[in-house]
């Protein structure tokens, strides 16, 4: 959901003139958009699809099947939207346009089925579970977008009632990497701050569902997740895909308490950087790692730095060379545009790969689950920044998180 007070094209779109006339096709989003940036091809670029969006809302053109594929084959990382020098808010261009051209066809089935499982929290551990086991056994296809070593068991605890903060745990990250939230609940309890969980009442953020234009769902999952979070505490997110989901809830929700709920939410590392004086001293060796900025914490939120600010006590950071492009999963994109998500992560593992010979760092770090996956899953050794400063703060004889 949109501003409803900026006048609307009047086209089958219904997008904003304003936002519309805004680009003025200059060309100095191509360099950051990663279907571009493999394609050469206009029709994947920023102002590319802009124009095409234009033409239907004139009437010049009907979204035909190249029309429609121009939109699909977008991954939102909103790379454009940080080098557009006219502030031309790409995402909302998108976002819309996607709302409409979803109401009018099916979703694919495969996106259906995982939506339909993502959004009940005990039937997600237990096919989780299930595709534990079969990977074990070897009887999964390594292309499915899965981590490399699901968890067997549910290694959850049993959370507070109470607590400074909530952390919230979504759906995906809660059952297929949840040493990441022991990671952070540690982190934030060394720091003298009590943890309250989200867990199965708040379930999943409704990020996919946006991300595929299907905003009643998404609405209704934003009501959802509202309604199970205390109203007086900071809601702290250790994901940048579901922290840019809960922080656009404002303009999804288009309500009061949608919007004050969304100013209450914040990147973790962000909230961390903001009380570095409250962590403890680092242990044990110091290690170096490289970091891959998620397009939405780097994009959508604005607060990649925070990560580095994070990390600095207790590990040297290596910068990739790519200024921040996207690595190409994107939600569901690897998993319905895979033969384009598979050449935008060449360019990615290629910086990664520059940074490993220039510096002999052997681990990536990454703030957002489905990057961490789809970059594992390409022979990288990858791990949340607040993995690394648990261990740092645990010290070598400390343990580690499983599962």
């Amino acid at each position: 959901m949109t501003d409803s007070s900026s006048s609307r094209t009047g086209g089958i779109l219904g997008l904003r003139d304003d936002a519309l006339a805004s680009c003025v096709a200059c060309g100095l989003c191509l360099p950051h958009c990663p279907t571009y940036r493999v394609t050469g091809d206009e029709r994947y670029s920023p102002r590319g699809r802009i124009a095409l969006m234009r033409s239907v809302e004139e009437g010049v053109m009907v979204p035909d099947a190249e029309w429609l594929e121009s939109m699909d084959t977008c991954i939102l990382c909103r790379g454009c939207e940080t080098a557009c020098p006219s502030a031309v808010p790409f995402g909302e261009l998108m976002t819309d346009t996607r709302t409409v051209v979803a109401a009018g066809r099916r979703v694919p089935f495969r996106l259906r089925v995982g939506l339909s499982v993502l959004v009940r929290p005990r039937l997600l551990r237990w096919v989780s579970r299930v595709l534990a086991l079969l990977q074990r056994l070897r009887l999964l296809p390594g292309r499915l977008p899965l981590p490399v070593r699901l968890p067997l068991r549910d290694p959850r605890q049993k959370g507070r009632i109470g607590g400074d903060v909530v952390l919230f745990t979504g759906c995906v990250m809660d059952a297929w990497q949840p040493e990441v939230h022991a990671a952070a609940e540690e982190v934030l309890e060394s720091s003298g701050t009590t943890v309250l969980r989200s867990g199965d009442a708040a379930g999943c953020c409704g990020a996919l569902h946006a991300h595929a234009g299907l905003d009643a769902a998404a609405r209704a999952l934003a009501g959802r997740v509202m309604a199970a979070i205390p109203a007086d505490v900071p809601v702290l997110v250790d994901s940048a895909g579901c922290g840019a989901a809960l922080r656009a809830y404002g303009s999804l929700v288009g309500t009061p308490e949608a919007v004050a709920f969304a100013s209450r939410v914040r990147d973790v590392h962000e909230w961390l950087a903001e009380n570095i004086h409250r962590m403890p001293a680092p242990v044990g060796e110091r290690t170096t790692v490289i970091v891959q900025d998620p397009c939405h914490l780097r994009h959508a939120q604005g607060c990649h730095a925070s990560v580095r600010s994070v990390l600095a006590p207790y590990a040297e950071t290596v910068e990739l060379d790519d200024e921040g492009l996207c690595c190409g999963a994107g939600g569901a994109f690897s998993v319905l545009q895979s033969e384009l998500a598979s050449e935008v992560r060449l360019r990615k593992t290629a910086s990664i790969k520059r940074a490993m010979a220039t510096t002999g760092a052997a681990t990536v770090v990454s703030a957002n689950p489905g990057c961490a996956i789809y970059l594992a899953a390409a022979g990288h050794v990858v791990r949340h920044p607040l993995e690394v400063v648990a261990e740092r703060i645990r010290g070598p004889q400390g343990g580690a998180h499983g599962g």
